[in-house]
């Protein structure tokens, strides 16, 4: 009986599941096999999408090295002690996945913009924000860096703080327990945050077109041949940019897999 139920339980989720990845694979392999081979190699071949393409990935990654280098130690802060806000700052840090990106946009302008504080001070330096790079990095930063944060906080609190304890009693400085204990140890952990950083930064649109609209992005690239052409004319680079999505994080996920096993 117990068998019985468990196999109507697995057919049951498999059914469920099935429409889940349906609905999910569906719309992307439609306008992949909707597109003709000629077009797509023709539109890779056209030096505005090419290029927009590797600056896209390009500012993805710079996004997450800095995601990397302010949110693995805050992320350590919140995996190891207890403190007055605790509460409060994991809170906040969700914040960016549940706020409107156009409001996150908006939000980062009345900052960044020129006529602000902040955008002033580094206006001073020779930093602009309004369609410019550092713009369009930082859009996506704010949308995606909370992934990495969570990610590397649960990466940090599965590894066992006695093993710490170990290193500091052997003489070990808390500099060198982190880089040669805590961090290593969390590092599956970190790296799938960071995938996802950069993952969600590169497919930001709505924060990106409100802080920097030009130099184009992927997202912004294809609203533009949309809005300008239509949907004809948007297709290819729309299929061609779920194409090479889909190479680079099945490949990150092998990856990550393969880590996880040795």
């Amino acid at each position: 009986m117990r068998g019985l139920f468990r196999n109507h339980l697995q057919v049951t989720f498999a059914f469920l599941g099935f429409l889940i990845l349906i609905f999910i694979f569906l719309p992307l392999i439609k306008i992949i096999i909707s597109s003709d081979p000629k077009i797509l190699l023709n539109t890779f071949l056209d030096k505005e999408v090419r290029n927009c393409i590797w600056f896209t990935l390009y500012v993805g990654l710079l996004a997450t090295l800095i995601g990397l280098f302010l949110g693995v130690p805050l992320a350590y802060l919140l995996a190891r002690f207890n403190f007055f806000g605790k509460r409060f700052i994991e809170g906040l840090i969700d914040v960016p996945i549940v706020v409107p990106h156009i409001a996150a946009g908006v939000a980062l302008l009345f900052v960044f913009g020129q006529e602000f504080l902040l955008g002033k001070v580094f206006h001073l330096v020779g930093i602009h924000f309004r369609d410019a790079t550092p713009g369009v990095v930082i859009a996506m930063l704010f949308v995606s860096v909370p992934f990495l944060i969570n990610s590397a906080k649960e990466g940090f609190k599965a590894v066992d703080p006695r093993l710490e304890k170990v290193a500091r009693t052997l003489g070990a400085s808390p500099w060198q327990t982190f880089f040669r204990i805590s961090l290593p140890l969390a590092r599956r952990s970190i790296f799938a945050g960071a995938v996802m950083t950069w993952a969600r930064g590169i497919s930001e649109f709505a924060a990106v077109i409100i802080l920097a609209y030009h130099p184009m992005v992927i997202s912004t690239l294809i609203y533009a041949r949309f809005e300008e052409y239509g949907l004809a004319y948007s297709q290819p680079v729309t299929a061609l940019a779920i194409l090479i999505c889909l190479l680079i994080f099945v490949g990150l996920r092998v990856i990550i897999q393969r880590g996880e096993k040795t």
